[in-house]
């Protein structure tokens, strides 16, 4: 029987249980229905095929004293559907109003037997299948299904536009074997606006954005809003090929938001930039587009690094669909799409997953471990088996079901180690007493060989900026050692040494040589991205143009000629946009790129030089087929210091050669002489000094080989190198190897 107590924890939105006295049940009289209804004058029971406010009802509904609790007492022993009409009172001067509806406590059980095992053991490999928000039918009626974990709440119920936004209307069901809180609400259709409120066991109110969330509201605004599952999209057999290690793989990284805007402000929508960007991006010569986190996050100026809403295209730039339309575009043009993806840390917002249910449900409850303190973020608990879970699961969401090519993990480095920039007595060493977060390690490889197992051909690369040994290397079968199973990761070595010769005065250069050539010492160690990415043109690094040093000429010549060698050093490519238009001062990203900068003819050249270099490293396979092994490698002279000159082979396994020349003084080097080992002619393929680059039009003059041993090879080339200037080279035949004179 209901008690007077009930009936007060039902109005005060208190109750533990409500579908254990809400909906029909049987009572030593007969059945009965009870319906919580707030604000409605009356409520009538009509028969479940009931289609209109016209039907005969079955029975009145009682009210129970002044509550908002209407109860019907039949004499029926056999359970029966049925609808209920509700009268509420209308504005002034309007006649009263009158609903049909379901009532949502008399639908059953929403997950099955394996899902709540599954996700209580947090092994489910898709649980944005039956968590979050989706619309179902059930029992014949239209509705949404909502699910949610949060297994320390006194009562989680939904909330949205549907119901006043009052917590107390429709609460949910407690599936105590795996903390999940689910509620069938029917009428309820893709577009809704909503959050789940939770009753903390301190009685305190949370209102939160759904975690599990396909799509949410523009900022400032935080509801999530209801929408369907996309349809799973398997990568194209093409796709697969395109992302494998012996392909071209030269990434343009882009913000999308700061790309371009319409009429000097506006963000571009997902269709525009399909139409805008991708076309832009492939004239380039990129074979992927890489894009700062799209998922949904409430603040601008994070970039997508502060991600609330982990399964939502963030609506800056539209719907899941229209995400889904930029995707599908960019791989009818041959472009690869990869997403920066944010596992490591989440930020406080109260809509957010912090203090999700009232206590540190995703994050560590201790600071020393769940505070990041240079973001001021929480950091995920890797040791608990729902948060990796959720996070796995929505990694293969995004490959999954928008067909995107990979992830760029974020700020892998942080993850890997407990002490992370702290200090000391600011973090917990692991249970060995070392400062790896080997849960962290165990989550990596979890996730990887997730990804490679169900979404074969997918790329999963890692910003990992330490020596940490084996990141892009196989896990054990176990899963227990080995490497961490990324397919590659961000030289940030090659980086920092090349960024830091390059802002040297040529004059000093000398004294830096192996600024240069360090990088071939562990080049091969991992399978490595040269990245010149968005983090070293923004926080007053200023721009890859404004490091050169220099006049002018000195300066577009020494941008080029570092592009020339990164295009030419072993490894997969990543630029920033901005790059490639030689952009003088830093990256803003509330605004857009300079477009008119291409009205100048150094920067148009820039532009130009990216894109041929784009295409020789696509079209000669010596530069790209084995990027991640040595014996694609061979250096042609590594210690000509005095003149700051480095010159090295590319080859791949058929005999294609390409030799790469860089001259890094503003003095051109006339009867230069390298070894080559394939006798006849050879041509100049790129040369960043060329005039329509903006350079002096130095040619390098080569010709045919003469038969003057150097560099240990049978024959030579003498050439002319350009000043400030990378060059490479290609026998003009099919080239045929002379063996080197034996010494």
């Amino acid at each position: 029987m209901l008690t007077p107590q009930d009936i007060t924890l039902l109005q005060q939105g208190q109750h533990p249980e409500p579908f254990a006295v809400l909906g029909m049940h049987q009572t030593p009289g007969g059945l009965c229905v009870r319906v919580f209804l707030p604000a409605v004058l009356s409520v009538e029971l009509l028969a479940a095929n009931s289609r209109d406010v016209a039907a005969l009802p079955l029975a009145q509904l009682q009210r129970q004293g002044d509550s908002d609790l209407f109860v019907w007492q039949g004499t029926e022993r056999e359970r029966f559907d049925y609808r209920l009409l509700v009268r509420r009172a209308g504005a002034p001067g309007q006649d009263v109003q009158q609903e049909l509806i379901d009532d949502p406590y008399r639908f059953p059980l929403l997950l099955g037997q394996t899902d709540a095992w599954l996700l209580a053991e947090g092994r489910h490999q898709r649980p944005f299948e039956c968590l979050g928000a989706h619309p179902r039918r059930c029992l014949d009626v239209d509705g949404v299904a909502f699910a949610v974990w949060a297994p320390n709440a006194r009562r989680v119920s939904v909330v949205g536009d549907f119901n006043q936004w009052d917590g107390r209307r429709h609460p949910m069901r407690l599936r105590r074997e795996c903390g999940v809180w689910e509620l069938f609400l029917p009428g309820l259709a893709a577009g809704a606006l909503y959050k789940f409120e939770l009753l903390t066991q301190q009685g305190e109110l949370l209102l939160k954005a759904d975690p599990y969330g396909l799509r949410a509201e523009l900022r400032p605004r935080t509801a999530s809003v209801v929408q369907a599952l996309p349809p799973a999209r398997p990568l194209a057999p093409e796709r697969v090929r395109a992302n494998a290690f012996d392909q071209p793989i030269s990434i343009y990284e882009v913000h999308l938001g700061s790309w371009r805007q319409q009429d000097g402000w506006r963000w571009l929508s997902y269709r525009e930039l399909a139409e805008t960007l991708v076309p832009y991006a492939r004239e380039l010569g990129f074979t992927h587009l890489e894009l700062l986190p799209i998922s949904e996050h409430p603040y601008d100026g994070s970039w997508g690094y502060q991600p609330v809403g982990l399964f939502a295209p963030t609506a800056r730039h539209g719907t899941p669909e229209d995400f889904r339309y930029f995707v599908e575009a960019a791989h009818e043009a041959g472009l690869g799409v990869i997403l920066d993806w944010v596992p490591a840390h989440f930020p406080t917002d109260s809509h957010g997953l912090a203090n999700f249910d009232g206590t540190p449900l995703y994050e560590h409850a201790d600071p020393r471990e769940g505070f990041h303190q240079d973001w001021n973020t929480l950091i995920y608990n890797f040791g608990r088996h729902e948060v990796c879970n959720y996070l796995i699961a929505n990694a293969l969401y995004w490959v999954e079901r928008f067909g995107v090519d990979g992830l760029r993990v974020d700020a892998v480095a942080s993850m890997l180690y407990r002490d992370y920039s702290r200090a000391e007595g600011q973090w917990l060493p692991n249970r060995y007493g070392g400062r790896e977060n080997l849960e962290a390690m165990a989550f990596l490889r979890r996730l990887n060989h997730t990804i490679g197992t169900e979404c074969p051909g997918a790329l999963m690369m890692a910003e990992e900026s330490t020596s940490f040994p084996g990141v892009s290397r196989p896990p054990s079968p176990d899963l227990q050692g080995g490497g961490l199973g990324f397919h590659e990761k961000w030289n940030m070595g090659w980086m920092n040494d090349s960024l830091r010769y390059f802002a040297r005065d040529p004059v000093h250069r000398s004294h830096h040589h192996h600024e240069l050539t360090f990088g071939l010492v562990y080049a091969f160690s991992e399978n490595f991205v040269l990245p010149l990415s968005h983090d070293e043109v923004v926080h007053g690094k200023g721009s890859l143009l404004g490091r050169m040093p220099g006049d002018d000429w000195q300066r577009f010549a020494g941008l080029r000629s570092l592009y020339g060698y990164m295009w030419g050093f072993p490894g997969k490519k990543l630029l920033f946009m901005g790059g490639e238009l030689a952009q003088p001062g830093e990256w803003q990203a509330q605004g857009s790129l300079p477009w008119q900068l291409l009205d100048d003819p150094r920067h148009a050249g820039v532009q130009r030089l990216v894109r041929d270099l784009n295409r020789v490293y696509r079209h000669f396979s010596a530069l790209h087929a084995l990027d991640h092994q040595a014996r694609g490698f061979d250096w042609i002279a590594h210690d000509d210091a005095s003149q700051s000159v480095l010159s090295w082979l590319r080859h791949d396994d058929q005999g294609q050669l390409v030799v790469v020349l860089c001259n890094l003084t503003p003095l051109p080097r006339p009867a230069y002489r390298i070894g080559v080992p394939v006798a006849g002619e050879w041509r100049e393929i790129i040369n960043t000094d060329a005039a329509i680059y903006g350079g002096s039009g130095v040619a390098t003059a080569v010709a045919a080989t003469e038969a003057e041993p150097a560099h240990g090879q049978a024959q030579s080339l003498r050439l002319t190198l350009p000043p400030l200037a990378c060059v490479m080279l290609a026998p003009v035949v099919a080239p045929t190897l002379v063996p080197a004179p034996q010494p």
